[in-house]
């Protein structure tokens, strides 16, 4: 186990067992019936609820405006994202600790790597949260009228970030009772319309193949930029492998099952969507689930009963991504690479950084409002895109560095050809969706790393000189 502040700054990370970092082992001592390991049914439903958290009730408007070249974008996203859940399989078979990418990164690269993948990672998760909350909002005002008014919708999507962030503050035995529900409760109208919606398919209602200027391939690489969003989470059960039980062998399981079957629910829901809602209506639909069931049965009970399972799919996504916005700041704050205060833990859950992470994404989201403007929510979605493939790519970076460093302790002989294939194919997918996130989003993300080399010289000056 790392102590903060005593690892030189040039000193890779450890190989750790897999009992290394459980939540009864927490540095301040806290253990106890409310600190719970998870199987692999529970790390399965963790990566399922945080990618079909408010994606799939979100993205079929969100691309309605690209047209349908938009499914073939989701065919190249999903068979990035496999990609990637197979790489993350094999680096947590490797090194099963708690923090996902900033692990491998800073175990291949060094200290600096692993900060940058940390804090990358960080930033991804509590915008992530105050996209997702404002987001979540637009099901709300199906059931409450919210929307007419500002500040009542301000505070609504506050109340959806802070109700997640107090079942964390209970612990971790509490956040994975609310995942397995809310996964399993989310499944039922999905299921419905990913499977139902193609009885009621109507193909008059797909619209142009490519609506818009420019090009086809940049038509696709956009589309994939903001769907992205919908898919993050395919690192859940890495970033948390100290808290999964078996992690060598269940946090590769669960990261494949889990993103596959996740993407099989995308590609169906949104096609169903496609094909039951009219183009012209879908481009403008806040809630465009609710509109395809409403379409399918009529009336508009159907829509209020999907708009119900949509705020329950985001509770249950936050609920998960605030548990994963503090696992990587607490790892790198073991390493003494975060302040110190990151790594304090109660009932398995690092609490000071839940706490961080939902203050930053409140006042997110309070911004957000407070400006009017529609953009600001696709920035957001963008810049996450970018801030993720950070961390994504330094984390192929370190498989493809132990492939072709050839160390026998890290590489598989008898699978060396597929594991490099994938990793490959990771690696230019992640490439591709920082090309698509377009240059707002790249600058602004580019501003957000920098801001945390400036984070990295002060905690490295503190390493240095209490090593001296």
């Amino acid at each position: 186990m790392h102590v903060t502040g005593t690892v030189p700054p040039s000193a890779p990370a450890p190989r750790e067992t897999p009992a290394a970092h459980t939540p009864a082992e927490d540095p301040t001592g806290n253990s106890g019936r409310h600190a719970r390991r998870f199987g692999l049914p529970v790390a399965t439903a963790l990566v399922m609820g945080n990618i079909i958290g408010g994606g799939i009730f979100l993205l079929p408007a969100s691309v309605a405006p690209y047209g349908t070249v938009s499914l073939v974008a989701f065919g190249v996203l999903t068979l990035g994202a496999i990609a990637l859940a197979l790489v993350f399989g094999r680096l947590a078979e490797r090194n099963p600790s708690t923090g996902g990418p900033y692990v491998y990164a800073r175990e291949a690269f060094g200290d600096f790597a692993g900060f940058l993948a940390a804090w990358a990672y960080w930033i991804t998760t509590w915008v992530s949260n105050a996209a997702l909350a404002v987001a979540a909002v637009g099901y709300l005002d199906v059931l409450i009228p919210v929307n007419g008014h500002r500040w009542t919708a301000c505070l609504a999507a506050l109340a959806l970030q802070w109700l997640p962030a107090l079942a964390n503050f209970a612990g971790t035995r509490y956040v994975g009772a609310v995942q397995i529900v809310a996964t399993v409760l989310k499944f039922v109208p999905l299921l419905l319309v990913a499977v139902g919606g193609l009885f009621f398919f109507d193909p008059k209602n797909l619209g142009p193949f490519h609506e818009g200027g420019g090009s086809t391939i940049g038509a696709v690489s956009a589309a994939a930029a903001i769907l992205l969003f919908s898919y993050l989470g395919v690192e859940s059960a890495a970033v948390s492998a100290g808290e999964v039980k078996d992690a060598r062998r269940n946090v590769g399981r669960a990261t494949v099952i889990g993103t596959t079957g996740a993407a099989l629910v995308y590609l169906l829901g949104t096609l169903s969507v496609f094909g039951t809602v009219a183009h012209e209506r879908l481009v403008k639909s806040t809630a465009p689930f609710s509109d395809a069931v409403n379409a399918m049965f009529g009336g508009s009970w159907s829509g209020w009963a999907v708009a119900l399972a949509a705020l329950v799919s985001m509770t249950g996504c936050l609920n998960g991504w605030t548990l994963l916005s503090a696992q990587t700041p607490y790892a790198a704050a073991r390493d003494g690479l975060f302040p110190a205060a990151f790594a304090r833990r109660r009932r398995g859950v690092p609490t000071f950084g839940v706490a961080v992470t939902v203050v930053l994404a409140s006042l997110l989201t309070v911004y957000n409002y407070t400006s009017g403007s529609a953009k600001v929510f696709e920035v957001l979605v963008l810049v996450t895109t970018f801030t993720a493939t950070v961390p994504y790519l330094l984390a192929t970076a370190a498989q493809i560095f132990h492939l072709v460093s050839g160390r026998r302790e890290r590489v598989d002989r008898a699978r060396l050809v597929r594991d490099a294939v994938v990793a490959g194919g990771a690696a230019a997918f992640s490439l591709w969706l920082v090309a698509g996130a377009g240059y707002a989003a790249v600058y602004q993300g580019v501003l957000f790393l920098f801001a945390g080399v400036l984070v990295y010289a002060v905690m490295a000056a503190r390493r240095s000189k209490a090593a001296a």
